[in-house]
């Protein structure tokens, strides 16, 4: 049998107290109450709960001086934390919200509307402590659940969905971040461009993957630009709601900085390739990285339309150098070419070439 969730309330009202605490002990919850925001708070060191109700306007310590504190606490900031307040206004949702809530309950309020949004809270919370697998993936999968939350639903004021043609530009390097961009159809490339106009391709993005993100951490500028390698759709999560949801929840804050940690390792021998490997070698893992990349199940022929520019900035060579060595491929057996698309016919002898 699973262990009984344990939910604290903070109520100053003791009929309201006791009524609530009433209906979710029925319901087969924990439940621990304090008569104020300071006594809440204690509360919460004692014994850290599943999830928070708590009352706004409050004697000694208010709700939002509870929520301001336990956000302030990377022990206690990713608990799920509901206001209940006797007001209705706009004003108070919103200084609510904005401060982290992830749900608002007005008194008077029914059973089945506490219990609902109980329940919404607990399994939305239990949804985002699991584990994933990789890194890029995990984070992925991680954000997608939390863009669920209501919280960040009435904190985006204005969600893009916008389709990019190919090679059309998503942002430009030296521009400053609106936000973190979410390819929900397509793919992506993100490059650097040096002074002399030679691209390199710093990353590749496919449905379901997060970009734009490094930046947008450091806030500051661009250090390379992202364009789409075939028509796509791109979702813009706009900044204000990327870092309501960061500072809000440290599990998600470790989880990007686990996720900075790879990028750096992954740019890091991808300057030991360029610098060490030779051409050959180089041209041959841009086509494992594109088929890993993009092709749909494993073991599969790759095959996909791509510039031989990208797959040149991609390998790190002149498109001229790029373009011999996919013939000398062909001739081999390794690739097939026909016109714009390249199929990876001989994936594990790409992989293991030597240098």
């Amino acid at each position: 049998m699973s262990e009984k969730k344990h939910i604290l309330l903070i109520e100053d009202n003791p009929e309201v107290q006791e009524n609530t605490a009433e209906i979710l002990e029925l319901a087969g919850y924990d439940v621990t109450t304090a008569e104020n925001g300071k006594l809440g708070v204690e509360a919460v060191r004692i014994r850290k709960p599943d999830l928070i109700i708590c009352d706004i306007m409050m004697p000694v310590l208010d709700g939002y001086g509870v929520l301001h504190l336990l956000s302030r606490d990377s022990e206690t900031s990713g608990i799920p934390f509901i206001f209940l307040t006797a007001k209705a206004e706009r004003s108070d949702y919103r200084k609510g919200m904005e401060m982290g809530a992830d749900d608002y309950l007005t008194k008077p309020f029914d059973d089945i509307e506490l219990l609902n949004a109980l329940e919404s809270r607990l399994r939305k919370s239990e949804r985002l402590k699991k584990e994933f697998t990789g890194p890029l993936g995990g984070i992925s999968s991680f954000i997608a659940e939390a863009r669920g939350i209501e919280a960040l639903k009435e904190l985006s004021e204005k969600q893009e969905a916008r389709s990019y043609r190919k090679k059309e530009l998503i942002f430009q390097e030296d521009s400053y971040p609106r936000g973190l961009y979410y390819v929900n159809r397509g793919k992506v490339k993100s490059f650097h461009t040096n002074e002399n106009g030679k691209e390199l391709v710093t990353g590749l993005y496919a449905e379901g993957d997060f970009f734009g993100y490094l930046d947008l951490l450091r806030e500051q500028k661009y250090s390379s630009s992202a364009a789409a390698l075939e028509e796509s759709e791109i979702y813009l999560l706009p900044k204000s709601d990327f870092f309501a949801l960061v500072y809000r929840d440290a599990e998600v804050s470790k989880r990007f900085i686990q996720l900075l940690t790879e990028n750096l390792h992954e740019h890091e021998d991808q300057l030991v390739r360029l610098a060490y490997n030779s051409v050959r070698k180089r041209v041959a893992e841009a086509l494992v990285q594109l088929a890993d990349k993009y092709r749909r199940e494993a073991g599969e022929q790759f095959r996909m339309n791509v510039s031989r520019e990208d797959l040149a900035s991609i390998a790190g060579t002149a498109t001229e150098t790029l373009i011999r060595t996919l013939s000398d491929f062909k001739e081999e057996g390794l690739v097939a070419v026909s016109g714009g698309n390249i199929a990876v016919l001989a994936y594990e002898k790409l992989a293991k070439m030597k240098n």
